[in-house]
């Protein structure tokens, strides 16, 4: 792994077209069932797929998993590198080119809350992790 790769999980259910999981190195798969918690009550299970994407590829893989995610329910991927995030949801892809800026995040975070994501599943900021959970 080069530190330049992004790193990240895709949920497998999310997707409506799991091809995009062709264009990113899965390093780990995790299967978890659904519990009240997970508030996706149409899915038995969570497939999370740990992935390694080149930074070379991230913009457009982005783009194709933010046209892949279910766009029947609230979805989001993220994937990041020691500087960059990107937080992709079904009409919408956050680029975050400076982890260090709070107002990047706080715009993708509310955006995530506002198409109905429960904010204690939006808590990829860096800046939240004060917050009690």
């Amino acid at each position: 792994m080069k530190t330049s790769d992004f790193n990240g999980v895709i949920i497998e259910e999310s997707l409506t077209d799991n091809s995009v999981l062709n264009d990113v190195n899965i390093i780990s798969t995790k299967v978890e069932p659904v519990t009240e918690k997970h508030n996706t009550p149409w899915v038995r299970q969570w497939t999370m797929h740990t992935v390694e994407i080149p930074a070379d590829k991230a913009s457009e893989v982005a783009k194709k998993i933010s046209e892949a995610l279910d766009k029947n329910h609230d979805w989001y991927a993220d994937f990041k590198t020691e500087t960059e995030h990107y937080v992709v949801y079904a009409s919408k892809v956050f680029h975050i080119t400076d982890r260090t800026n709070k107002k990047q995040y706080d715009e993708a975070t509310a955006y995530g809350i506002s198409i109905g994501i429960p904010d204690y599943q939006v808590d990829f900021s860096p800046h939240l992790k004060q917050r009690e959970r």
